[in-house]
């Protein structure tokens, strides 16, 4: 992975200084919170709803275990013991005093790490496939290309401005794990022949007006990869609306002009800035290159595996539902899940940041991967000592087998922390995964995607769930609102709403009255909760959520 340089140490300490003066004359009076919000926010600072949450960035999701323990010393020091993993692939301290963030960054800094453009109407966190390096489907490691896109956007004199935030997502392989559609710019790495370039998607998104991105360029040579993404935000930057906020992001853009003149200025300006970049950035991104590199791989037998695995029910199961196959086929790839019931998704004790730190140093070369899911992946695990991880995960209640399946559910943290969440987000996803669990059908119903968003911004991805939930507020009255059937992948679609809405007693009831009308109505237990959807359509998932009138509805 990427070590930072003498220039990057530099600069981060400067950037830390100048904040640390900056948290000085807010506390002093010297600054009000209107001329001090625009300065937090550059930082990834946020005043939620009881408290300031900062919001650190993981670059492309990928750090070591070194940063993994840092984080678990922040939230030991200066938080109150856990940290909440997001779908952008962060970490957010929801309770930090004012006065000690200055020192949580320095912290930060010490193992490469910082909060530059989590927050604000910048170039946000880089995304990635959270597999990438990893997966045996991978046509090219992504993360030098994420890498080379953060250096080239952080501070960038002429982003710092922007009608809105913007948001990057790259995906090395055609099973898109990255939501490339749902981006402002989405980047996809495709062959054609011997040759490799990218699918540029723009104006994806979801919130209050969600789109899915539409093709720019079909196959952009890898060459022009950053003069061409810089000719795409140098548009939208002169040609987004600044008037309303609702309608300032790219997808609003291309929606008002079309995609046809969207292309013919990006075109134009690609023809001013291309002539500019000389080799440079290829210099830089060969560099990088070698930064991610494979590891050194082990060659040692695989027997003990098979053995435990024909020994251990629970090994099994957790083999079975929550590793993927890597590029050596000795090796797997580990999701460490954090949706045990019960648990706030996503949220991660300081304690199990330290077991899950120290087995990726032990188990996985050193590297761990945060996902879009909201889990942590140990990216480069030999099957010898999945075993040894297994049960080094047990302990700190890290090995739940529910990756991918029904109490695998994406929250944002909603009415409890948020500020701008008009509804509860984290209690009922945790009373749904706690009723599946109850009944004992989570296996049976095998891969099913609940996302859930406590409101209109869609945080929790709820607009391509299979199940969808999103809360919002009805005269008072948290009135849960349900899409079914949709995708987040390369078959990306968008929900639709399957009628009114359910209050927060019966919501849980609701979402149990859809999943046993398709166990119900399968062909088989290898038909999967999509595949059904998609085969019979909408029209028995609706009649079974309102089979009881009114009962337990809100108005839409």
């Amino acid at each position: 992975m990427y070590q930072y340089n003498g220039f990057d140490t530099a600069f981060l300490k400067q950037r830390n200084l100048q904040f640390r003066d900056q948290v000085q004359r807010r506390i002093s009076g010297a600054l009000s919170e209107e001329e001090f919000k625009p300065l937090r926010l550059m930082n990834g600072l946020y005043l939620q709803l009881h408290a300031y949450m900062l919001r650190v960035a993981i670059p492309y999701g990928t750090l070591n275990s070194a940063q993994m323990t840092a984080l678990a010393s922040i939230a030991e020091k200066w938080d109150k013991g856990y940290g909440h993993f997001t779908t952008r692939q962060n970490i957010q301290f929801n309770w930090p005093k004012l006065q000690d963030v200055p020192d949580i960054l320095d912290a930060l800094s010490e193992v490469d790490m910082h909060a530059i453009q989590t927050s604000g109407n910048t170039i946000r966190n880089v995304t990635a496939d959270h597999f990438a390096g990893a997966a045996a489907d991978e046509i090219e490691d992504p993360r030098p290309y994420a890498e080379l896109l953060r250096q080239w956007s952080t501070d960038h004199p002429e982003f710092q401005f922007m009608p809105r935030k913007f948001k990057i997502a790259v995906s090395g392989s055609a099973k898109d794990r990255a939501v490339t559609r749902a981006h402002d710019i989405g980047l996809l790495l495709k062959k054609r022949g011997a040759e490799i370039g990218f699918e540029v998607i723009i104006g994806g998104g979801l919130g209050r007006t969600p789109m899915i991105g539409k093709t720019l360029c079909d196959f952009l040579p890898k060459n022009d990869l950053l003069p061409y993404v810089e000719s795409i935000v140098s548009v939208w930057n002169l040609l987004g609306r600044r008037d309303n906020k609702y309608k300032s992001r790219i997808k609003i853009t291309v929606h008002e002009n079309g995609l046809q003149e969207i292309q013919r200025l990006v075109a134009k300006r690609f023809s001013e800035l291309r002539p500019q970049f000389k080799g440079q950035d290829q210099t830089l991104l060969n560099a990088l290159k070698n930064a991610f590199k494979a590891p050194v791989w082990i060659d040692v037998p695989t027997a003990t595996f098979h053995e435990n695995y024909a020994k251990y029910p629970n090994f099994k199961s957790w083999v079975d539902i929550n590793t993927s196959p890597h590029r050596n086929n000795d090796y797997a790839i580990a999701t460490v899940s954090l949706k045990t019931p019960g648990q706030t998704p996503g949220d991660a004790s300081s304690a199990q940041m330290r077991v899950i730190a120290d087995l990726a140093k032990s188990y996985s070369h050193d590297e761990l991967r945060i996902s879009h899911a909201q889990n942590i992946v140990l990216p480069h695990v030999h099957k010898s000592h999945l075993f040894a991880l297994y049960n080094g995960l047990y302990p700190a209640g890290l090995a739940t087998a529910n990756a991918g399946l029904i109490s695998d559910i994406i929250a944002c943290p909603g009415m409890d922390y948020c500020a701008l969440a008009t509804a509860r987000s984290i209690p009922v996803a945790q009373e749904i995964a706690l009723r599946f669990k109850a009944l004992k059908l989570e296996h049976d119903i095998g891969p099913l995607q609940i996302k859930i968003s406590g409101c209109i911004n869609a945080c929790g991805h709820h607009h391509v769930g299979h199940i969808g939930i999103l809360g919002l507020d009805r005269a008072g009255v948290e009135n849960y609102q349900i899409t079914l059937g949709r995708d987040a992948t390369e078959t990306v679609t968008i929900g639709e709403r399957a009628g009114t809405g359910f209050d927060a007693s019966t919501i849980v009831s609701a979402i149990e009255r859809v999943v046993l009308t398709y166990l119900d109505i399968r062909l088989s237990n290898r038909e999967t909760f999509l595949q059904t959807f998609r085969r019979v359509g909408a029209s028995p998932f609706k009649a079974a959520l309102y089979a009881g009138g009114n009962e337990g509805k809100t108005a839409a």
